[in-house]
């Protein structure tokens, strides 16, 4: 196993034509994803507070729905994530430190 790599131990699926669970699973976090964009546009865009007070709970559905999916395929080996090195950590909060600086 790669040693820059965090991941839980894979369940194994069939690797046939037909779409197996790990295939559905990425599909329907891929769909998840883009949904929370558009809606996120939709509360960018909406022209009254009754809209967006009616949208901004069916936002918070899609992104909790979506974390969920996220957790289940990182629990499956499904998704993996990549470990940053130290020094990258390091620049990145000093950059962001930085600029944090700048606006006080």
């Amino acid at each position: 196993m790669n040693n820059n790599k965090v991941q839980n131990p894979k369940v194994e699926v069939p690797q046939t034509k037909e779409m197996n669970d790990s295939d559905y699973l990425t599909a329907q976090l891929s769909c998840e994803k883009n949904m929370s964009v558009d809606m996120c546009y939709a509360l960018n865009e909406a022209s009254c507070e009754t809209l967006y007070d009616a949208l901004f709970p069916l936002f918070q559905e899609i992104k909790d729905m979506q974390r969920k999916l996220y957790e289940l395929s990182f629990a499956k080996g499904w998704y993996s994530l990549e470990k940053a090195e130290s020094s990258k950590i390091i620049e990145k909060y000093n950059s962001l430190s930085s600029k944090l600086e700048e606006l006080i």
